[in-house]
């Protein structure tokens, strides 16, 4: 049988630059892969001596709200970090990874067919997904207001923004939080880059003076993934409505949706531990200190990125595909723009998430062209 859900589906954008990484990797120095978002730094020592040491105590199955040790670091971290309103252990959530959560928010709060969700115009491609899966229609706009006129069911909003890199401002924040408690919609920020701010400070959406101290109708979704390398354990969490989430929760212990014992508790240690975060926000901003003005050199305006992992890149009136060609011609493989949205089609996404070595090597080349 073939069509169904997968018919309602774009094309996996990847798959449209395997010709620009064959390229790239032709290159006699081999490919510097800068065009996807895997941490590829250690592991933090705490964490794998959480999880290796857990492992043999899982024998039962964990739960899907995770233990109390997990909601009680969650609670810490977002209250210590974020400055949010405080919170109790039915204003958060584990999930298994933020991607998978992303991917069927939609569907869990049972948003469908002839419901609106609106997503940036330059957006993680997810968004999209999670909306075309569970048959709703999608509206992208940067505009609070062209959203709260359009009664949406769910608005997703970025910051730091994949892949811009743009940093929402505190009142920005709130008139996000106001279009959609005006409207009725969920609005659900995703925050996962929050620890990855440069050139601005980020915030949640559930710092008391952006949600007026309550965070009704709100979600903040989160992830260990990037500040921890964890991006294997498959580690996010949720934070904000208790009645959202206690929905959320519901769907997901009927589907099994639970994060693996060993990992809670890898999870619980590395929330609580601030240092590791310091010391890999070190080797990002090392290694946008050297790539950035490389680009610059070789003809490239840098857009945005304040924040994030990425430097958002645009050369003339070049088109991001066209970008993307010449960058491979020298082994260097980004990301074209308009994976994230038309808007986005005149520039690049170039990921810091590259080891020292290989970022060295693509300002060598850089520099040479």
């Amino acid at each position: 049988m073939t069509g169904g859900l997968s018919g309602r589906l774009p094309d996996f954008p990847w798959d449209t630059i395997a010709a620009a990484r064959r390229r790239a990797g032709e290159h006699p120095d081999g490919i510097c892969d800068l065009s996807i978002g895997t941490p590829v730094d250690p592991v933090p020592e705490a964490g794998v001596r959480a999880l290796a040491d857990s492992a043999a105590s899982w024998a039962g199955y964990p739960t899907v709200w995770g233990t109390p040790a997990l909601r009680a670091a969650i609670r810490g971290y977002m209250e210590r970090r974020w400055q949010t309103t405080p919170l109790r252990d039915e204003n958060v959530l584990p999930v298994v990874g933020t991607k998978e959560l992303v991917a069927h928010l939609p569907l869990q709060l049972g948003i469908g067919a002839g419901d609106l969700v609106v997503i940036p115009t330059m957006a993680y491609p997810t968004y999209e997904v999670g909306a075309r899966i569970a048959g709703a229609d999608v509206l992208a706009t940067d505009d609070p207001g062209e959203a709260r006129a359009a009664k949406p069911a769910l608005i997703w909003i970025n910051s730091p923004g994949n892949p811009t890199g743009a940093i929402a401002s505190p009142e920005l924040l709130r008139a996000w939080v106001d279009a959609a408690r005006a409207s009725g919609a969920v609005l659900a920020s995703d925050e996962c880059y929050g620890e990855f701010g440069w050139d601005a400070e980020p915030a949640s959406v559930l710092r008391p003076d952006i949600c007026d101290g309550t965070p009704e109708g709100l979600i903040a979704a989160h992830s260990l993934s990037k500040r921890s390398n964890v991006a294997g354990y498959r580690a996010g969490f949720l934070a904000g409505c208790s009645g959202l989430l206690g929905e959320l929760l519901a769907v997901r212990r009927h589907g099994g949706l639970m994060v693996p014992g060993p990992v809670q508790d890898a999870m619980t240690v590395l929330l609580g531990d601030h240092a590791h975060v310091e010391t890999q926000r070190e080797r990002y901003l090392a290694r946008r200190a050297v790539l950035r003005p490389a680009l610059e050199a070789a003809g490239f305006r840098i857009d945005h990125s304040e924040g994030s992992l990425y430097l958002w890149a645009r050369r003339g009136d070049e088109s991001g595909r066209e970008i993307v060609g010449w960058l491979a011609e020298r082994g260097i493989l980004a990301a074209p723009g308009d994976f994230y949205g038309r808007a986005g089609r005149f520039h690049v996404r170039v990921a810091l998430t590259a080891t020292d070595e290989r970022i060295a090597s693509a300002v060598a080349r850089l520099e040479a062209a």
